[in-house]
């Protein structure tokens, strides 16, 4: 069972800036496939950014060139730098992790990003 911590979440101005982070458990965090996802609601969660064990990167196209999504193996951490922030992106953000060996999916709790005047 991992466990996942999301955190930096908040309020920030529009064309602002904000840094997440994905806080997991387990000794095994290198081999994750890491995502961060995001719902608002009554709508489907949607990928905004994904990172490999080989520190490959894919990103929703409403966000690429604003977003970095980043990960530090040896703090069992994922971040999303968020940069030129609209007031479309305030939704909640969830961080997944894969594990590839089995295929099963592990979700954090959540943050909120509100981006507003």
């Amino acid at each position: 069972q991992v466990q996942l911590v999301e955190s930096g979440g908040g309020l920030v101005q529009p064309g602002g800036s904000l840094r997440l982070s994905c806080a997991a458990s387990g000794s095994i965090f290198s081999i994750y496939t890491m995502g961060w996802y995001r719902q608002a609601p009554g709508k489907q969660r949607e990928l905004v950014a994904v990172i490999t064990s080989t520190y490959s990167t894919n990103y929703a196209d409403s966000v690429k060139g604003r977003f970095t999504i980043s990960r530090d193996n040896a703090k069992n951490t994922v971040y999303l730098q968020m940069n030129s922030l609209k007031p479309e992106d305030t939704v909640v953000y969830y961080c997944k992790a894969r594990d590839p060996r089995i295929g099963m999916d592990y979700w954090g709790k959540g943050t909120l990003v509100t981006v507003s005047s």
